[in-house]
């Protein structure tokens, strides 16, 4: 079966949740009608890269198709980290990636890489940060 719904491409969970968080502007806990058209129109442009890096049509993304994915977003990740990727983001021991985790792992790596670039003032992909400011970092990103 399709990884991909034509109605609605989400399960339930953590993706719908920090997506909705994503598109919530006022911090309610919930998105209006226009919020709900923004989000749309986001899940439908992460539908069009998925499938396109979905090379074999499966409805699912392996770990070479998640890499170059990825890597053309701009991201340059050692095989270490790809595969750390996968044992988070395979949720059925498949080796695989459903559209909900690729863009729910593409949001991560996105948001988290702009907290790090914020604090890597010389641009050269090196901070030095103590424990507590790493973890006022991953705590006050918004994922």
């Amino acid at each position: 079966s399709s990884g991909i719904n034509a109605e609605w491409p989400l399960r339930p969970g953590e993706t719908v949740r920090l997506m909705i968080s994503m598109f919530d502007k006022d911090g309610n806990g919930t998105i209006n009608f226009q919020e709900f058209g923004a989000l749309w129109k986001y899940i439908n442009d992460w539908q069009n890269t998925f499938r396109f890096y979905d090379r074999d049509n499966s409805g699912s993304i392996d770990q070479n198709e998640l890499q170059t994915a990825i890597a053309s977003f701009g991201f340059s990740l050692s095989a270490k980290f790809y595969n750390l990727i996968m044992l988070k983001f395979d949720r059925d021991g498949s080796r695989r990636v459903c559209f909900d985790d690729f863009i729910q792992c593409c949001v991560i790596i996105q948001t988290l890489s702009a907290a790090f670039q914020r604090k890597d003032t010389n641009r050269n992909g090196w901070i030095q940060i103590n424990y507590e400011e790493f973890m006022e970092l991953v705590f006050s990103t918004k994922i």
